[in-house]
């Protein structure tokens, strides 16, 4: 179980306070401590050394070009160094706003996770979501206060141990040196923990949720070559587990720790020197496995650290114990898998060549393609070691065979703590991230057993099995622990050899690590075979030199010895073959019979996990059946209440929008030359409102900037809650504060609407011009239509798309969730999507009527379009159902809310939810002013020429209420249906052969631009049999440069595309009534290409269109003049 939802410092600034949260550099310090310069710092002598490092800095970018010209290189070295110092600048950059984005959120973590929870009321940190995970930090104390001493003890193992053994280890690092070691003040910190108490009672076991997010800096010498490499910041992210065992009744309790990671850990390393080379794209990637290959082979299973805290300790059998159990995998089949093979370029519709691939841990299996089945079936039986449970999962993924790239068919996971626990799971299984596919495994549990009692049967029955699979399963497992070897005979010159053993069961072959320049090596290895036949079979061992040209000895162990020893062990020394007198060899070999038991030939689990669930989700169990014979009385019915448990404080959430407009007068902190030369500031503004906040982009030198965001925060009436504004000038080192203001927010509300100059505190001049709105919610939809027009004519610096609505949603209960597999009930959660915000429940404890009564907010942004969907989880893995709402069914409920129990989908025929969902519209100053400016019949176009292809009729018939005199209701109402019917039918209409496409023309008195928005095409011409590639190219005649020329992006294998792209002309309304705007939809095709480019145009002169209103029209393409 990873740690709940990961918290991404480095997102947007608006869901977690960004990494800028303050950028003053921690401390917000008055203006006269920003201003002020620290005694004995001369700042000219400070600007004229910036000058002279700049100017350096800028004729060395040159170097390169004069020494190219100077060699006679071409300029395809020149291009070729270009790009790839280009792509170590990028691939750098991303590790330190990484690493910096992670130390942000580290230090400032308790005010970011109370910013979000002040702004949703309950998206608490991710170990609240799980009651059995605690937070521990007494122990991040510990490690705090502990920390600097262990850099202390980390700096005298590297310069007095390890640094000694790297120069005697090759001659070139005779002058190998550790520089710099310092571990940095960011200690190890433990997310989560949780306790495992249902095993072993003789050992405690622990889930350690790790991250580490250091300023460590280490820094290596070699001084004979001038070479100085390093490493400057680490970011590790992984879920340690921690065995405390054997548990002793002596001080100090615990024999031995053992750590190790399931899965492998997320590593970020910042290089220096000339380490900088590895993070060049290519050795980036190949450097990082490497290290991480390396911390794999100590700390990832089936490795493991153990530090013994007592003597006389078997640190073999705990660093390398027996596994927990095999799982035996029958991949049988699969069906309705998708179709992603085609021919004659999609005409005809092909199957799929599916094969699968299945993993747990580094074991790993390939199946057998199956050619031209949709429903293929394999038959196939795989074994694998479990050495953890719960832990290790079951990864199955589906693909379909190609000649190029192999095309994905599905995915799932499983943990094999379920199948321990059933101990036979014989059941369909859905496929993830796909559509529809399904796949049948059958997954036993075999046990270890330590006698020869069950052998023979085990034996018959695999005799059986045998007949029906390619494969013969295993009667038993080997497990062998190499430890060491004495007196192996030396290599010619009386050499010591490197020795390496190679360990073979029938066709399978095991290597060991090499143990270089010794003849009493110590491998410490332990290695796993499945024995077919531990009868029949041997164990056969050759120890050689690294070389593998000299023998140092063999060894023969026949199986059948083991069957005959104590608890089928032998832990013993073994007489070389072929070597010296006295040469031998120390291991640990255990057998372990595989015997499948404790399931009954008819229990109500197996009656139930052997139905087909191709409704259920994956591994819920939907139906309880009860053994034969026996009578079950059913549980007495509770009443379920009929509409939920909502309050008067529910829905009663505002929007306040904030618009940011510009600013005068700012105070210039850039100076030059001692202060003789006045330079400008680089101001931008940091917003604070309701535990989020927000920072605007950068203006360059500007005195008077102008940003034009927009910011839209959820809020509660709170008393003495207040909206924070602070100006900074944006700086190489610390930001320089250009100013304060802060707005009670029970001002803005009581005045709905402020547009005004604020000016600014605690600096000599500026000012900041902003519009401060309480967006009126109402429940009436006659406005909505023109909410959206306006939004979508509006448009922002920072790109964000106003909000339409605001919901409020309630969940209060669930009813008749499906089991566990186990037929345990479920500890349940509820988790909310819509538009990218994503809130969740609390875990309700086992129950299968959970209840929750907890409510959440989402900004709604089109409620045509929007859906609130709604998944529920067993501790936020075993789905148990999902339920997904339009906001169009919102739309039509009584005072636009419902108030009712929902189907749940994926679950039990009784599984349903209790949820009352709120919607209320967000009408704005602008929507006002436009409904009076352009009147009923504006409206009335309005609702007919902004219909696309895809919208609802019922949509379009609804009346719109406006301001029509009693005397000319009934005629004005007829008229205005009537029309609206009329330009329905009109816009359906595509008289041209070509295509259409649907344009909005808008001119924006106070930002002097020219908005043009390309929302969509239809029924466009196809250039290809594949249909086409299009898309829409504008160009404002009779300029035909970067500046008039705009284009969309392109959208694969369409033919009625959506855009619902923005684009910006910068000029006057009368110079944009002169020109003519041409328009041209295209279809991207290669240079090489015979497909037809241009697939039509219009030309559209903008003095015969109405800017002012800003109504969407479609337009026919034509061809191009000739």
């Amino acid at each position: 179980m990873n740690r709940g939802a990961r918290v991404d410092a480095a997102g947007e600034s608006k869901e977690t306070g960004g990494t800028d949260a303050n950028p003053a550099g921690g401390t917000e310090a008055g203006p006269g401590e920003l201003d002020s310069v620290p005694p004995g710092t001369d700042a000219s002598g400070l600007d004229v050394v910036s000058m002279l490092w700049t100017f350096g800095k800028c004729l060395g970018s040159l170097l390169p070009v004069y020494l190219a010209g100077y060699l006679g290189l071409g300029i395809g070295v020149v291009v070729f160094g270009l790009m790839l110092y280009m792509g170590w600048k990028f691939v750098r950059e991303g590790k330190e706003n990484r690493l910096r984005s992670a130390m942000y959120f580290l230090e400032h973590e308790e005010d970011v996770t109370t910013a979000r929870i002040f702004r949703s009321k309950r998206d608490l940190p991710a170990w609240v979501n799980f009651p059995d995970v605690e937070r521990v930090e007494w122990l991040n104390k510990i490690l705090q206060q502990a920390w600097p001493f262990v850099g202390q003890y980390l700096e005298k193992l590297l310069v007095e141990s390890i640094a000694p053994t790297i120069r005697d280890s090759n001659p070139h690092l005779q002058t190998f040196t550790f520089t710099k070691v310092n571990l940095g003040d960011k200690a190890l910190r433990v997310i989560g923990m949780k306790a495992h108490t249902e095993m072993d009672k003789r050992q405690v076991l622990l889930d350690m949720y790790v991250s580490y997010v250091g300023d460590v800096e280490i820094s290596v010498e070699i001084k004979k070559y001038f070479c100085k490499a390093g490493v400057k910041g680490i970011q590790l992210h992984g879920m340690l587990r921690v065995i405390l065992e054997p548990l002793i009744g002596d001080v100090p309790l615990v024999g031995a720790i053992t750590m190790f990671f399931i899965q492998r850990p997320r590593l970020d390393i910042n290089w220096t020197g000339i380490t900088n080379l590895l993070d060049i794209p290519g050795l980036n990637a190949f450097s990082d496995t490497m290290i991480m290959d390396t911390i794999s082979s100590f700390l990832v299973l089936p490795n493991r650290l153990t530090v013994p805290l007592v003597a006389d300790l078997h640190v073999a059998q705990l660093r390398s114990p027996l596994p927990r159990g095999v799982v035996r995998i029958h991949l049988k089949e699969a069906q309705n898998l998708l179709s992603t093979d085609t021919l004659l370029g999609g005409a005809i519709k092909g199957k799929s060549d599916p094969y699968v691939i299945l993993r747990v841990g580094t074991q790993t299996f390939t199946s057998k393609t199956v050619d031209d089945n949709l429903n293929p079936k394999w038959n196939e039986m795989y074994e694998v070691i479990v050495h953890e449970v719960p832990g290790q999962e079951l990864e199955l993924e589906v693909f379909d065979k190609d000649p190029d790239q192999d095309d994905f068919l599905g995915r799932l996971k499983m943990d094999l703590g379920c199948v321990k626990k059933a101990r036979v799971l014989d059941q369909w299984m859905p496929l993830k991230d796909v559509e529809k596919g399904r796949v049948h495994l059958r997954l036993e549990w075999l046990s270890l057993l330590s006698t020869t009692s069950k052998l023979e049967q085990v034996l018959q029955q695999n005799s059986i099995l045998s007949t029906k699979i390619s494969e013969p399963p295993s009667a038993a497992i080997l497990a062998v622990y190499l430890d060491r070897a004495q007196e192996l005979p030396m290599k010619k010159g009386n050499k010591d050899p490197s020795p390496v053993v190679l360990l073979s069961v029938q066709d399978t072959t095991r290597e060991s690590r090499t143990c270089y320049g010794t003849n009493n090596p110590v491998w410490e290895d332990a290695f796993h075979f499945f024995i077919q036949n531990p009868q029949t079979q041997d164990l056969d061992i050759q120890v050689k030199d690294d070389s593998r040209q000299l023998s140092l000895g063999s060894l023969s162990l026949p199986l059948g010895r083991l069957l005959n020893s104590q608890d089928l062990t032998l832990d013993q020394w073994f007489q070389l073959e072929n070597s010296g007198l006295a040469s031998r060899i120390y291991m640990k070999a255990v057998l372990r019979i595989l015997f499948l038991d404790g399931v009954p030939p008819k229990s109500p689990l197996n009656s139930s996990l052997s139905v087909p669930l191709p409704q259920g989700g994956e591994g819920v169990v939907t139906e309880e059946r009860a053994p034969e014979g026996t009578s079950v009385d059913p549980p007495p019915r509770v009443p379920r209440p009929e509409y939920s448990s909502a309050d008067d404080s529910f829905a009663t959430e505002g929007v306040l929008h904030i618009h940011l407009l510009e600013a005068q007068n700012l105070i210039a902190k850039d100076n030059f030359l001692k202060g003789m030369v006045k330079g400008k500031s680089d101001p931008y503004v940091v917003t604070r409102a309701g535990g989020v906040t927000f920072r605007s982009h950068v203006i360059k030198e500007n005195l008077n900037p102008r940003w034009n965001e927009l910011y839209e925060v959820i809020m509660t009436e709170v008393q003495g809650q207040e909206v924070e504004f602070e100006v900074f000038d944006k700086d190489v080192d610390a930001d320089d504060f250009l100013g304060r203001l802060k707005i009670g927010l029970r001002e803005i509300i009581t005045n709905q609407y402020t547009d005004e100059w604020f000016t600014l505190s605690d600096v000599k001049s500026g000012q900041i011009h902003l519009i401060l709105e309480w967006l009126p919610r109402v429940a009436d939809i006659s406005n909505l239509q023109q909410v959206l027009h306006t939004n979508m004519l509006v448009s922002y610096q920072n790109k964000v798309h106003p909000s339409a609505a605001i919901l409020s949603v309630y969940v209060d209960r669930a009813h008749a969730l499906p089991l566990k597999k186990n037929l345990n009930e479920p500890k349940a959660g509820a988790e909310l999507s819509l538009g990218g915000l994503v809130h969740r429940t609390k875990v309700c404890e086992s129950s299968t009527a959970p209840v929750w009564e907890e409510a959440f907010t989402f900004l709604v942004k089109n409620p045509y379009e929007d859906m609130l969907l709604v998944k529920l989880s067993h501790s936020w893995g075993l789905p148990l159902g999902s339920l997904v709402v339009s906001m169009k069914e919102v739309l039509a409920g009584t005072d636009l809310t419902l108030d009712r129990w929902f189907q749940l989908d994926g679950a039990g025929p009784e599984s349903q939810i209790l949820l009352r969902a709120t919607l209320r519209i967000l009408v704005p100053k602008s929507t006002d002013c436009s409904v009076r400016e352009g009147g009923p019949e504006f409206r009335t176009a309005l609702v007919a020429d902004s219909t696309t292809p895809g919208e609802s009729m019922e949509l379009q018939e609804e009346p719109i209420p406006v301001n029509i005199s009693s005397k000319e209701e009934s005629g004005t109402s007829q008229d205005l249906r009537h029309r609206q019917v009329s330009a329905q039918s009109a816009s359906e209409q595509v008289a041209s052969p070509l295509g259409q496409v649907r344009l909005t023309l808008y001119y924006q008195y106070q930002e002097k631009r020219l908005l043009v928005t390309v929302h969509s095409c239809r029924k466009l011409k196809a250039c290809s049999k594949d249909g086409s590639d299009p898309y829409v190219s504008l160009i404002l005649l009779p300029d035909k440069n970067q500046l008039t020329k705009r284009k969309t992006a392109v959208k694969k294998r369409s033919l009625n595309p959506d855009y619902n792209d923005k684009f910006e002309f910068d000029m006057g309304l009368e110079e944009a009534q002169k020109r003519r705007l041409e328009v041209s939809v295209k279809n991207s095709v290669s240079f090489m290409s015979r497909e037809r480019e241009l697939i039509g145009k219009v030309l559209i002169d903008l003095s015969q269109v109405d800017l002012v209103t800003g109504v969407g029209k479609w337009y026919d393409l034509q061809e191009e003049a000739a």
